[in-house]
């Protein structure tokens, strides 16, 4: 799936995720945070000056954020991303609050927005997570400069097809039409059931 289209859906159909940073002793602090705007630069949120989550934003540079949406967990569409922030001030705040526009109950006078400040969320990676659908659909993404990291299970050339690792697939996700064998990773749940049966080590973590 397109980046920009992940971040749209994170943007519109999610909206409201949980923001994890880091405190002065390293230790990862959460809070909820609204995602105001996307565009090909990145997300874009917002918070007040005040807050110990600003403090913690400025020191670090970096945030990591998730937000689910459905009615279930078999319904459920999860977008994950991390990765560089940087402060923008409060210039793209009239911008944010025409768009979204319930800020303006909150924040009504523009005295009270004097504490606001917008943040871009710039560079970093991220992975859709679609368990709605059969099997389940996974893409791993990546905003600005970041390079992608290689995630999941690899079949090498140690395989000779003895198929132990089928019945121990819950995707059922492994190509065996030749060999080595291959996972689909679009599908896969990176559980690791292959790489703990396969009896010649042909499974490898990346």
């Amino acid at each position: 799936m397109d980046t920009g289209k992940i971040l749209e859906f994170l943007e519109q159909e999610i909206h409201s995720v949980v923001m994890a940073t880091v405190d002065d002793a390293g230790l990862p602090v959460t809070c909820a945070v609204d995602i105001m705007d996307s565009d090909e630069n990145g997300l874009y949120f917002l918070t007040a000056k005040g807050k110990n989550f600003y403090n913690r934003l400025k020191k670090s540079g970096y945030a990591a954020l998730t937000g689910m949406k459905g009615s279930d967990t078999m319904s459920c569409t999860a977008v994950s991303v991390r990765g560089k922030v940087r402060e923008l001030g409060n210039q793209p705040l009239l911008r944010l609050f025409e768009k979204n526009k319930y800020m303006n109950e909150i924040y009504p006078t523009e005295k009270s927005r004097q504490a606001l400040t917008v943040f871009l969320l710039y560079e970093g990676s991220g992975e859709w997570f679609d368990l709605s659908k059969k099997p389940i659909e996974r893409a791993s993404f990546t905003i600005g400069n970041a390079k992608e990291e290689t995630q999941g299970y690899l079949i090498t050339q140690n395989c000779n097809g003895c198929r132990a690792c089928e019945v121990v697939c819950p995707q059922n996700c492994i190509d065996f039409t030749h060999t080595p064998a291959v996972i689909n990773q679009k599908n896969c749940l990176h559980c690791g059931n292959c790489f703990e049966v396969c009896s010649q080590n042909a499974v490898v973590r990346r």
